[in-house]
């Protein structure tokens, strides 16, 4: 299988996520595999550490999680992928979740926030 890796949306998908109405909730179906060894770019303090994909995302977690949930976001349901019953038998997910922002608003503040730019 090709690795194929989507850290970030897309420039036409970001507007797309900018034009909902920011006064409404939002629920974020994430679905996430992990690298064997973690990729961080040279200049960051985890570079060139041999971490996990797995551990380099709960750092991810353990940073962003606060920032997220001060904004009024939460995971409202996380699992483990047993199996792909209907879709592509290749496609694995190490986790998977749902994340809730109270409004898209309240997500895209997340962005430029300097912490959340720290944490990615």
């Amino acid at each position: 299988m090709t690795e194929t890796v989507h850290i970030d949306p897309t420039r036409a998908a970001f507007d797309a996520f900018k034009a909902l109405p920011r006064d409404q909730p939002i629920w974020m179906l994430n679905l996430v595999r992990f690298r064997d060894v973690a990729d961080y770019p040279a200049g960051h303090p985890l570079h060139g550490q041999r971490m996990s994909g797995a551990d380099a995302y709960r750092h991810y977690g353990e940073d962003s999680g606060p920032i997220f949930a001060r904004l009024g976001g939460s995971v409202v349901w996380r699992g483990a992928m047993q199996l792909m019953l209907t879709g592509p038998a290749d496609e694995q997910w190490d986790t998977i979740f749902i994340a809730h922002s109270p409004t898209a608003g309240a997500f895209l503040a997340m962005v430029p926030d300097p912490d959340y730019r720290e944490a990615v």
